[in-house]
Order: C-alpha cells, then sequence, then structure tokens
C-alpha cells in the first residue's frame, strides 16, 4: 500500500448462497471435508442461516460461508461477479480428488494446468463455482485434523478467487493502486494479481469478458469476498482510504468474529476488509465449533423464535471415521 506499510494480508473469507442447509452442510463438511465451525444466523435476517466452514479453528484464509435461501430461485453467474472459489490441495492429491468426486457422483472437468498449477473444476449441489489447485506451497496447518479427510490429502485453505469483470482498468486500478495488490501474470484474458506476501489465499484472478451477461446473485453465486487485516486500527486506514479513492464505504459494522467494512468495487464485485480478530472461539471452545446454533448478544432474547424459523438440520460429528 502506497504511503505507508499497511497490507491486505489475502483472502480472509468467501460468503455465497446456497439453497437447503442440509445439502450443504453434507458436501462441504462430509465430502470437501471442511470443519463447520459456526452455525449461527445471518444478523441482518436472523430467520436465516449463517454456515461457516474452515480448517480446525477457522483460520482467515480458509473461511468459506453460506446463507442458505430455500426456495430461493438460482442465481447468474456472469460479469461483476467473484465466479470461481478456488482452494488449495497438496500437489500430490490431484488422483486423490478425482477419485473422491468421482465415487460420490460429482462431475469434474480436468485436471488442466493454470499459471504451473494443476486445477480441478466442479460445481456444490447448488451450482457454485469451485476448484482445487494443487501446488507445492499449500500449508498442512490449515486442516480439519480430525475431519473426513485425511490430512496428507485434505483442502488447506483458499488458493484464490476469480472476478469476471466486463471492463477490465477499473478492478485492476483499485486492485493495484489502492489495496496494493501486484499483477503477477497473464495467461489469454485471465490476469493473476497477489497480495501480502503472495502464494495460496492471496490469488485474485480478474478475467475480463465483455460479453458475458451481468451476474444475478441468489442460490449457487457468491454474495461477497472479504480481504485480511489483522486489526481494527488498520482497518479504520483503509477504510479512509477507500473513501479518499471515491468509492462509499459502509460503517464499521461488528460481526463478533471479525469487524467489517464493506464496498463495491466498480465492475460490482462486492468487497469487504475483515479484521482477523477475534476469531470463533469467542462464544464456544475449539472443540465444541459448530456444534450448537450460537446467537449474538442481542438476539439470544428471541432464541425461541429463531430456532422455531430455521429449518432442522443434522450437524456433523466432531471427528468423523475416515
Amino acid at each position: 500500500m502506497s504511503g505507508n506499510s499497511e497490507k491486505i494480508l489475502g483472502i480472509h473469507h468467501v460468503t455465497a448462497i446456497a439453497g437447503d442447509p442440509q445439502k450443504n452442510i453434507d458436501f462441504y463438511s462430509g465430502l470437501l471435508g471442511l470443519r463447520l465451525i459456526k452455525l449461527t444466523v445471518n444478523f441482518d435476517d436472523p430467520a436465516t442461516y449463517h454456515l461457516y466452514y474452515g480448517d480446525e479453528l477457522g483460520h482467515p484464509g480458509t473461511i468459506l460461508t453460506f446463507f442458505p435461501w430455500p426456495g430461493a430461485p438460482k442465481g447468474r453467474l456472469g460479469t461483476g461477479q467473484l465466479t470461481v472459489t478456488s482452494f488449495t490441495i497438496p500437489e500430490g492429491s490431484v488422483d486423490f480428488w478425482m477419485n473422491r468426486l468421482r465415487n460420490h457422483s460429482v462431475e469434474y472437468q480436468g485436471p488442466i494446468k493454470r499459471f504451473n498449477e494443476q486445477v480441478l473444476s466442479f460445481s456444490d449441489p447448488d451450482g457454485l463455482s469451485l476448484e482445487l489447485v494443487a501446488t507445492a506451497d499449500s500449508e498442512e496447518s490449515k486442516v480439519w485434523r480430525t475431519g473426513p479427510v485425511d490430512p496428507a490429502n485434505a483442502i488447506r485453505g483458499f488458493f484464490g478467487v476469480t472476478l469476471s469483470e466486463q471492463g477490465y482498468d477499473p478492478t485492476t486500478s483499485l486492485l493495484t493502486e489502492t489495496l496494493g495488490f501486484r499483477s503477477v501474470g497473464q495467461e489469454g484474458n485471465r490476469t493473476r494479481f497477489e497480495s501480502g506476501t503472495g502464494g495460496p489465499g492471496s490469488i485474485a484472478d480478474v478475467i475480463s469478458d465483455p460479453h458475458a451477461p451481468r451476474g444475478v446473485v441468489s442460490v449457487g453465486t457468491v454474495h461477497h469476498v472479504a480481504w485480511r487485516t489483522p486489526n481494527d486500527e488498520e482497518q479504520k486506514s483503509w477504510r479512509k482510504k477507500i473513501e479518499d479513492s471515491g468509492l462509499n464505504v459502509t460503517p464499521v459494522i461488528d460481526r463478533k468474529y471479525f469487524h467489517s467494512i464493506y464496498f463495491r468495487e466498480s465492475g460490482g464485485v462486492l468487497f469487504e476488509i475483515a479484521t482477523d480478530p477475534p476469531g470463533f472461539t469467542v462464544d464456544e471452545p475449539a472443540d465444541q465449533l459448530g456444534t450448537r446454533l450460537n446467537l449474538p448478544p442481542w438476539l439470544e432474547p428471541l432464541r425461541g423464535e429463531i430456532e422455531q424459523a430455521l429449518p432442522p438440520v443434522t450437524l456433523p460429528s466432531i471427528a468423523k471415521i475416515r
């Protein structure tokens, strides 16, 4: 970031829209082997679940979250959207994941080679576009060690995200001039940017596709991407910098597990900058993450009504047999 030492550390989380919450839990916590680290509600719409998945503790850079909207229409992939969410897997795990996806009747494409990495592409039950990217730089610490996938092959946090844009320049200017990303490569109409120290979890690919339709956010699409900042002080600096760049940015919002500011980049993708702390153990111990419905203090008096409004779900057990 020009002028001072603050940097976007990488991806904090990605939030998407699901349909049926049980199918979502079964797919991400079962098939993909991510830990359900928090079962809560959308603080702005308490009749809707907010499901958080991640590694053992939900470290920033591993967190995929969902608002399930049962019965809502399908969204449409297109420009002005985050169109693909990519996870990191170990370099030698491609065959394992092809077999696992095949055995669970999940169709996939690839592996293909992109920027010297192997990439498997597939979709979740709602059509959300996902990738597994095999890289030697995967971090062993970012796994759910007692989950259904052996740690040697398990997903190790995010690799990156793909942003689809009608126009290329405004988004790339924001990434490089305001947020401090660096352009590190290009293949066809895909340009790769990295933040922080680079590597898995820091990557944003921007695809320029002026003839694609505009995306529509609903079931099977991403709602927003959050970028990491280490503390409240740096978040305030980011807020001022974004405001000074001419974009509308929200006040700081307390999301209990992190603090957030939101703004929409010129191409239409909703961005968030979220703090790393306080994390997901603020309201339940590490060994009990995701085992009960957690509500913020201001919603606790309404627990009975909220529980009646939410569809029942069966939660994964803390430890699974592999």
